[in-house]
């Protein structure tokens, strides 16, 4: 069986990242643990961070953030309608220049959605 684009896309991003830590200097890593610690709770529950980071990532028209965080926001437990209504604020935000990008989120929420579902069905 084929690997889907979520399988494809977190093996690539751990290749590359292991290749960025190869060369990485305290910069860069710095950075890294910034930016991980920018996700988690604090004033606002981490889970409201990863649904903020997936608006940013779709306006800012970055394909592997917008997978990165749909994601997380598909493991923090979201609903279709939450995940709906963040990405209508990007696109109204971003205008129309983000639909190629909000097609590829939602193809990558599917995804996720679809093996949920048949793990569970596995289950019966």
């Amino acid at each position: 069986m084929s690997k889907n684009i979520i399988e494809e896309f977190q093996s690539e991003r751990e290749r590359l990242n292991e290749i960025v830590m190869q060369y990485a200097g305290l910069e860069i890593k710095r950075f890294y643990s910034l930016d991980s610690q920018a996700y988690r709770d604090g004033a606002l529950p981490g889970k409201t961070k990863e649904l903020l980071g997936l608006v940013a990532s779709l306006v800012l028209r970055c394909d592997d953030c917008v997978k990165y965080h749909i994601i997380g926001c598909f493991e923090a437990g979201f609903s279709d309608e939450e995940v709906q209504e963040a990405l209508n604020v990007g696109l109204v935000v971003g205008g129309s220049i983000v639909i190629p990008h909000l097609r590829r989120v939602l193809e990558a929420w599917d995804v996720l959605r679809k093996e949920e579902s048949g793990k569970r069905e596995e289950e019966k």
